[in-house]
């Protein structure tokens, strides 16, 4: 069971700590919650996915991955840990990015699409709700706060799956205020040989 398949939404919708009102999360292990509560997707990636998957592209449509916001401007590149937006009248703090799973692959009958999401690192990613309220359809998302020695998605997913342990910058990731404590956890794992390589499960699961 999933709930990826979302589909647009006209009007105020609430935003509270776990979410979207109307939303939902299959399964709640590894989706959803206060660090999961909104997911946003950059659309202009989607022509890339199409060219790259194009058994898939009548598919790859605004939403497709997931995502509760959708916009052109705000990619992994311009959006930092940590940062605050406001949209309509709630505040969102970008917490973590998003992990791809072999969910994408069965869900567009696109083997590797997750696997490609990963080397990519264009997987968008989540906000926790500082401030609950409502947002709609033309809303601006407006940055209200960056926080000092903050740095890209892009350049915390790029640090994070470098080759080896690097434990200098891997111990700067762990320190980014804002970062959600699952990414506090992984690092530290990481950092003392702990963790255990979950990528072939988590990108490449047979399909059920």
């Amino acid at each position: 069971m999933s709930a990826i398949w979302k589909f647009p939404v006209f009007g105020k919708v609430e935003v509270g700590r776990e979410g979207l009102a109307g939303d939902a999360q299959a399964d709640r292990r590894v989706h959803g919650g206060p660090e999961k509560a909104v997911h946003q997707y950059a659309f202009h990636h989607y022509e890339a996915w199409r060219k790259r998957f194009p058994q898939a592209a009548p598919q790859l449509l605004r939403g497709s991955f997931g995502e509760n916001l959708s916009t052109d401007e705000h990619d992994e590149t311009n959006v930092f840990i940590g940062d605050c937006f406001a949209i309509g009248t709630a505040v969102l703090q970008v917490c973590q990015p998003r992990r791809p799973c072999w969910k994408l692959d069965h869900r567009f009958v696109a083997p590797g699409l997750a696997s490609a999401m990963q080397e990519t690192g264009w997987s968008g990613w989540y906000f926790r709700v500082v401030e609950p309220g409502t947002i709609e359809v033309g809303n601006a998302m407006t940055l209200v706060e960056r926080l000092p020695g903050a740095i890209s998605l892009a350049d915390f997913w790029r640090l994070f799956h470098a080759p080896g342990v690097d434990a200098d910058a891997l111990s700067s990731l762990r320190g980014l205020p804002g970062l959600a404590s699952n990414w506090v956890k992984k690092i530290t794992d990481r950092l003392s040989g702990a963790a255990a390589n979950d990528d072939l499960g988590r990108l490449h699961r047979a399909t059920p």
